[in-house]
Protein backbone atom coordinates (compact mmCIF):
# COMPACT_ATOMS: atom_id res chain seq x y z
CA UNK A 1 0.00 0.00 0.00
CA UNK A 2 1.72 3.15 -1.23
CA UNK A 3 1.48 6.12 1.11
CA UNK A 4 0.53 9.35 -0.67
CA UNK A 5 -0.06 11.77 2.22
CA UNK A 6 1.55 12.03 5.66
CA UNK A 7 0.66 14.32 8.54
CA UNK A 8 3.30 15.00 11.21
CA UNK A 9 2.56 16.33 14.67
CA UNK A 10 5.87 17.97 15.58
CA UNK A 11 7.41 17.84 19.04
CA UNK A 12 10.83 18.04 20.72
CA UNK A 13 11.61 14.34 20.98
CA UNK A 14 8.63 12.15 19.98
CA UNK A 15 6.74 12.84 16.72
CA UNK A 16 3.40 11.40 15.65
CA UNK A 17 3.03 10.46 11.96
CA UNK A 18 -0.23 9.62 10.20
CA UNK A 19 -0.06 8.17 6.66
CA UNK A 20 -2.84 7.38 4.21
CA UNK A 21 -3.14 6.03 0.68
CA UNK A 22 -4.75 7.76 -2.29
CA UNK A 23 -8.20 6.40 -1.40
CA UNK A 24 -7.90 7.49 2.26
CA UNK A 25 -6.96 4.13 3.81
CA UNK A 26 -4.90 4.60 6.95
CA UNK A 27 -1.53 2.85 6.62
CA UNK A 28 0.04 3.94 9.91
CA UNK A 29 -0.46 6.27 12.84
CA UNK A 30 2.50 5.82 15.11
CA UNK A 31 4.99 7.65 17.30
CA UNK A 32 8.57 8.09 16.07
CA UNK A 33 11.53 9.45 17.99
CA UNK A 34 13.46 12.43 16.66
CA UNK A 35 16.57 10.43 15.71
CA UNK A 36 14.47 8.00 13.63
CA UNK A 37 12.38 10.52 11.67
CA UNK A 38 14.71 11.07 8.69
CA UNK A 39 15.39 7.33 8.33
CA UNK A 40 11.64 6.66 8.40
CA UNK A 41 10.96 9.05 5.51
CA UNK A 42 13.92 7.73 3.54
CA UNK A 43 12.05 4.43 3.25
CA UNK A 44 8.90 6.10 1.90
CA UNK A 45 8.28 6.98 -1.73
CA UNK A 46 8.08 10.78 -2.33
CA UNK A 47 4.70 11.93 -1.05
CA UNK A 48 2.80 14.93 0.27
CA UNK A 49 3.86 15.79 3.84
CA UNK A 50 1.96 18.25 6.01
CA UNK A 51 2.94 19.78 9.32
CA UNK A 52 1.97 22.78 11.39
CA UNK A 53 4.02 25.97 11.00
CA UNK A 54 5.52 25.99 14.48
CA UNK A 55 8.88 25.63 16.20
CA UNK A 56 11.39 23.57 14.13
CA UNK A 57 8.89 23.17 11.26
CA UNK A 58 11.09 25.01 8.75
CA UNK A 59 14.06 22.84 9.69
CA UNK A 60 12.11 19.62 9.11
CA UNK A 61 10.61 21.02 5.91
CA UNK A 62 14.11 21.51 4.52
CA UNK A 63 15.29 18.08 5.66
CA UNK A 64 12.33 16.20 4.20
CA UNK A 65 12.40 18.22 0.99
CA UNK A 66 15.94 16.96 0.40
CA UNK A 67 14.47 13.43 0.31
CA UNK A 68 12.11 14.42 -2.50
CA UNK A 69 8.91 14.88 -0.44
CA UNK A 70 6.46 17.71 -1.11
CA UNK A 71 6.41 19.41 2.30
CA UNK A 72 3.72 21.98 3.13
CA UNK A 73 3.42 24.01 6.32
CA UNK A 74 -0.05 24.86 7.59
CA UNK A 75 -0.92 27.64 10.07
CA UNK A 76 -2.00 26.00 13.33
CA UNK A 77 -5.35 27.86 13.35
CA UNK A 78 -6.26 26.28 10.01
CA UNK A 79 -5.68 22.77 11.36
CA UNK A 80 -7.91 23.20 14.42
CA UNK A 81 -11.27 22.70 12.57
CA UNK A 82 -10.14 19.21 11.50
CA UNK A 83 -9.31 18.03 15.04
CA UNK A 84 -11.91 15.54 16.22
CA UNK A 85 -13.13 15.11 19.77
CA UNK A 86 -10.58 13.82 22.27
CA UNK A 87 -7.44 15.75 21.38
CA UNK A 88 -4.19 13.75 21.36
CA UNK A 89 -1.03 13.51 19.27
CA UNK A 90 -2.59 10.81 17.10
CA UNK A 91 -5.72 12.93 16.52
CA UNK A 92 -3.60 16.00 15.74
CA UNK A 93 -1.53 14.09 13.16
CA UNK A 94 -4.71 12.82 11.54
CA UNK A 95 -6.11 16.37 11.41
CA UNK A 96 -2.93 17.67 9.78
CA UNK A 97 -3.08 14.87 7.22
CA UNK A 98 -6.67 15.82 6.41
CA UNK A 99 -6.01 19.58 6.28
CA UNK A 100 -3.05 19.35 3.91
CA UNK A 101 -5.20 17.72 1.21
CA UNK A 102 -7.80 20.51 1.12
CA UNK A 103 -7.72 22.36 -2.24
CA UNK A 104 -8.40 25.77 -0.66
CA UNK A 105 -5.89 25.41 2.20
CA UNK A 106 -3.34 28.19 2.64
CA UNK A 107 0.26 27.30 3.36
CA UNK A 108 3.37 28.93 4.79
CA UNK A 109 6.41 29.02 2.53
CA UNK A 110 9.35 27.16 4.17
CA UNK A 111 12.23 29.47 5.07
CA UNK A 112 15.81 28.88 4.04
CA UNK A 113 18.67 28.82 6.51
CA UNK A 114 19.75 32.26 5.29
CA UNK A 115 16.30 33.69 6.02
CA UNK A 116 16.21 32.18 9.48
CA UNK A 117 19.70 33.49 10.20
CA UNK A 118 18.53 37.05 9.48
CA UNK A 119 15.44 36.51 11.63
CA UNK A 120 17.84 35.28 14.33
CA UNK A 121 19.40 38.75 14.20
CA UNK A 122 16.03 40.49 14.30
CA UNK A 123 14.75 38.51 17.29
CA UNK A 124 17.95 39.22 19.24
CA UNK A 125 17.75 42.94 18.40
CA UNK A 126 14.10 43.10 19.43
CA UNK A 127 15.01 41.54 22.79
CA UNK A 128 17.73 44.14 23.37
CA UNK A 129 15.31 46.97 22.49
CA UNK A 130 12.78 45.72 25.05
CA UNK A 131 15.45 45.30 27.72
CA UNK A 132 16.81 48.80 27.08
CA UNK A 133 13.29 50.22 27.39
CA UNK A 134 12.80 48.35 30.68
CA UNK A 135 16.07 49.72 32.08
CA UNK A 136 15.30 53.29 31.07
CA UNK A 137 11.80 53.05 32.60
CA UNK A 138 13.27 51.62 35.80
CA UNK A 139 15.80 54.46 35.97
CA UNK A 140 13.03 57.05 35.56
CA UNK A 141 10.70 55.49 38.12
CA UNK A 142 13.42 55.25 40.79
CA UNK A 143 14.70 58.80 40.30
CA UNK A 144 11.26 60.39 40.28
CA UNK A 145 10.84 59.23 43.88
CA UNK A 146 13.66 61.62 44.79
CA UNK A 147 12.41 64.47 42.61
CA UNK A 148 14.73 63.92 39.64
CA UNK A 149 13.00 63.96 36.24
CA UNK A 150 14.57 62.58 33.04
CA UNK A 151 13.27 63.98 29.75
CA UNK A 152 11.18 61.77 27.50
CA UNK A 153 12.86 59.41 25.07
CA UNK A 154 15.37 56.60 25.41
CA UNK A 155 18.13 58.90 24.20
CA UNK A 156 17.61 61.20 27.20
CA UNK A 157 17.86 58.24 29.59
CA UNK A 158 21.08 57.04 27.96
CA UNK A 159 22.52 60.55 28.06
CA UNK A 160 21.72 60.83 31.77
CA UNK A 161 23.28 57.42 32.44
CA UNK A 162 26.48 58.49 30.67
CA UNK A 163 26.64 61.62 32.81
CA UNK A 164 26.44 59.48 35.94
CA UNK A 165 29.31 57.32 34.70
CA UNK A 166 31.31 60.48 33.89
CA UNK A 167 31.20 61.56 37.53
CA UNK A 168 27.95 63.48 38.06
CA UNK A 169 26.65 62.68 41.53
CA UNK A 170 23.06 63.66 42.36
CA UNK A 171 22.05 64.38 45.94
CA UNK A 172 20.96 60.84 46.88
CA UNK A 173 21.72 58.43 49.73
CA UNK A 174 24.87 56.36 49.24
CA UNK A 175 23.05 53.09 48.59
CA UNK A 176 20.88 54.80 45.96
CA UNK A 177 24.02 56.16 44.26
CA UNK A 178 25.49 52.65 44.07
CA UNK A 179 22.31 51.26 42.49
CA UNK A 180 22.13 54.22 40.09
CA UNK A 181 25.67 53.54 38.87
CA UNK A 182 24.93 49.86 38.29
CA UNK A 183 21.77 50.66 36.32
CA UNK A 184 23.66 53.29 34.31
CA UNK A 185 26.36 50.74 33.44
CA UNK A 186 23.69 48.30 32.26
CA UNK A 187 21.80 50.90 30.22
CA UNK A 188 24.89 52.24 28.43
CA UNK A 189 26.14 48.70 27.73
CA UNK A 190 22.72 47.73 26.38
CA UNK A 191 22.66 50.80 24.17
CA UNK A 192 26.08 49.98 22.70
CA UNK A 193 25.02 46.37 22.15
CA UNK A 194 21.96 47.58 20.26
CA UNK A 195 24.19 49.74 18.07
CA UNK A 196 26.16 46.62 17.13
CA UNK A 197 22.99 44.79 16.07
CA UNK A 198 21.89 47.76 13.97
CA UNK A 199 25.30 48.06 12.28
CA UNK A 200 25.27 44.32 11.52
CA UNK A 201 21.78 44.66 10.07
CA UNK A 202 22.76 47.62 7.89
CA UNK A 203 25.76 45.69 6.60
CA UNK A 204 23.58 42.73 5.63
CA UNK A 205 20.98 44.98 3.99
CA UNK A 206 23.64 46.22 1.54
CA UNK A 207 24.36 42.66 0.42
CA UNK A 208 20.76 41.68 -0.44
CA UNK A 209 19.30 43.10 -3.63
CA UNK A 210 15.70 42.63 -2.48
CA UNK A 211 16.39 44.65 0.67
CA UNK A 212 17.85 47.45 -1.45
CA UNK A 213 14.73 47.39 -3.63
CA UNK A 214 12.45 47.78 -0.62
CA UNK A 215 14.52 50.65 0.75
CA UNK A 216 13.45 52.74 -2.25
CA UNK A 217 9.92 52.81 -0.80
CA UNK A 218 9.26 55.88 1.40
CA UNK A 219 9.08 54.92 5.08
CA UNK A 220 10.95 51.62 4.65
CA UNK A 221 14.35 51.54 6.35
CA UNK A 222 17.00 48.82 6.54
CA UNK A 223 15.46 47.12 9.59
CA UNK A 224 11.96 46.90 8.08
CA UNK A 225 13.22 45.86 4.65
CA UNK A 226 15.47 43.17 6.10
CA UNK A 227 12.66 41.78 8.29
CA UNK A 228 10.23 41.60 5.35
CA UNK A 229 12.67 39.83 3.02
CA UNK A 230 13.71 37.37 5.73
CA UNK A 231 10.08 36.57 6.54
CA UNK A 232 8.33 36.41 3.15
CA UNK A 233 11.19 36.03 0.65
CA UNK A 234 9.95 36.99 -2.83
CA UNK A 235 6.29 37.26 -1.59
CA UNK A 236 5.04 35.11 -4.46
CA UNK A 237 3.08 32.94 -2.04
CA UNK A 238 0.54 35.81 -1.92
CA UNK A 239 -1.79 36.29 -4.88
CA UNK A 240 -1.92 40.09 -4.61
CA UNK A 241 -0.96 43.01 -2.44
CA UNK A 242 -4.20 42.97 -0.47
CA UNK A 243 -3.62 39.36 0.56
CA UNK A 244 -0.17 40.33 1.84
CA UNK A 245 -1.63 43.29 3.76
CA UNK A 246 -4.30 40.99 5.22
CA UNK A 247 -1.61 38.50 6.28
CA UNK A 248 0.04 41.35 8.19
CA UNK A 249 -3.27 42.17 9.90
CA UNK A 250 -3.57 45.63 8.34
CA UNK A 251 -6.95 45.15 6.65
CA UNK A 252 -10.34 45.90 8.27
CA UNK A 253 -12.16 43.14 10.13
CA UNK A 254 -15.02 42.01 7.89
CA UNK A 255 -18.31 41.18 9.62
CA UNK A 256 -20.55 41.56 6.58
CA UNK A 257 -23.77 39.53 6.41
CA UNK A 258 -27.09 39.60 4.60
CA UNK A 259 -25.79 41.87 1.87
CA UNK A 260 -24.76 44.56 4.37
CA UNK A 261 -21.09 45.47 4.48
CA UNK A 262 -19.72 45.91 8.01
CA UNK A 263 -16.02 46.72 8.34
CA UNK A 264 -14.42 47.20 11.74
CA UNK A 265 -10.92 47.86 13.05
CA UNK A 266 -7.88 46.14 11.56
CA UNK A 267 -7.66 42.43 12.30
CA UNK A 268 -4.14 42.37 13.86
CA UNK A 269 -4.07 38.67 12.96
CA UNK A 270 -0.79 38.59 11.06
CA UNK A 271 2.90 39.08 11.70
CA UNK A 272 3.05 41.45 14.67
CA UNK A 273 6.72 42.34 14.25
CA UNK A 274 6.52 43.49 10.62
CA UNK A 275 3.20 45.24 11.25
CA UNK A 276 4.76 47.21 14.09
CA UNK A 277 7.76 48.14 11.96
CA UNK A 278 5.54 49.36 9.12
CA UNK A 279 3.32 51.44 11.40
CA UNK A 280 6.39 52.91 13.13
CA UNK A 281 7.90 53.81 9.77
CA UNK A 282 4.69 55.51 8.64
CA UNK A 283 4.53 57.41 11.94
CA UNK A 284 8.03 58.75 11.29
CA UNK A 285 6.98 59.63 7.75
CA UNK A 286 3.96 61.49 9.12
CA UNK A 287 6.26 63.60 11.29
CA UNK A 288 8.41 64.43 8.28
CA UNK A 289 5.27 65.50 6.44
CA UNK A 290 4.75 68.35 8.89
CA UNK A 291 8.32 69.59 8.33
CA UNK A 292 8.63 68.91 4.59
CA UNK A 293 5.10 68.66 3.10
CA UNK A 294 6.52 68.85 -0.44
CA UNK A 295 8.20 65.45 -0.06
CA UNK A 296 4.96 63.57 0.71
CA UNK A 297 2.44 62.39 -1.87
CA UNK A 298 -0.91 64.25 -2.04
CA UNK A 299 -2.82 61.09 -1.04
CA UNK A 300 -1.21 61.05 2.39
CA UNK A 301 -1.81 64.77 2.90
CA UNK A 302 -5.47 64.43 1.96
CA UNK A 303 -5.82 61.39 4.25
CA UNK A 304 -4.36 63.25 7.22
CA UNK A 305 -6.76 66.13 6.61
CA UNK A 306 -9.75 63.77 6.88
CA UNK A 307 -8.64 61.21 9.47
CA UNK A 308 -6.94 61.15 12.89
CA UNK A 309 -3.14 60.71 12.83
CA UNK A 310 -3.11 57.12 14.17
CA UNK A 311 -5.75 55.97 11.69
CA UNK A 312 -3.81 57.69 8.91
CA UNK A 313 -0.56 55.91 9.80
CA UNK A 314 -2.28 52.52 9.76
CA UNK A 315 -3.86 53.29 6.38
CA UNK A 316 -0.46 54.36 5.06
CA UNK A 317 1.05 51.11 6.39
CA UNK A 318 -1.68 49.16 4.57
CA UNK A 319 -0.88 50.91 1.30
CA UNK A 320 2.87 50.48 1.83
CA UNK A 321 2.40 46.73 2.38
CA UNK A 322 0.76 46.48 -1.04
CA UNK A 323 3.63 48.43 -2.59
CA UNK A 324 6.08 46.07 -0.89
CA UNK A 325 4.35 43.08 -2.48
CA UNK A 326 4.50 44.70 -5.93
CA UNK A 327 8.20 45.56 -5.58
CA UNK A 328 9.14 42.05 -4.44
CA UNK A 329 7.11 40.13 -7.00
CA UNK A 330 8.14 42.36 -9.94
CA UNK A 331 11.74 42.64 -8.68
CA UNK A 332 11.81 46.33 -9.59
CA UNK A 333 12.59 49.59 -7.82
CA UNK A 334 9.68 51.61 -6.47
CA UNK A 335 8.50 54.26 -8.90
CA UNK A 336 5.93 56.72 -7.48
CA UNK A 337 2.97 57.65 -9.63
CA UNK A 338 3.23 61.06 -11.24
CA UNK A 339 -0.02 62.94 -11.64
Amino acid sequence: MQVTTVGIDLAKHVFQVHGITEDGTVVFNRAIRRAQLVAFFEELEPCLVGMEACGSSHHWARELSKLGHDVRLIPANYVKPYVKRGKSDAVDAEAICEAVTRPTMRFVAPKSEAQQAVLFLHRARDLIVRQRTQLSNMLRSLLVEFGFIIAQGTGSAVKYAKSILDGDKPDLPEIAIDVLKQLSHQLVAMHLRLRWYEMRMRLHSKLDKRVMLLRTIPGIGPVTASAIVATVGDAKQFKNGRQFAAWLGLTPLNRSSGGKERLGRITKMGDRYIRRLLVTGMTARLRQMKVNPDRVDPWAIDLLARKPPRLATVAMANKTARIVWAVLTKNEYYRPHTA
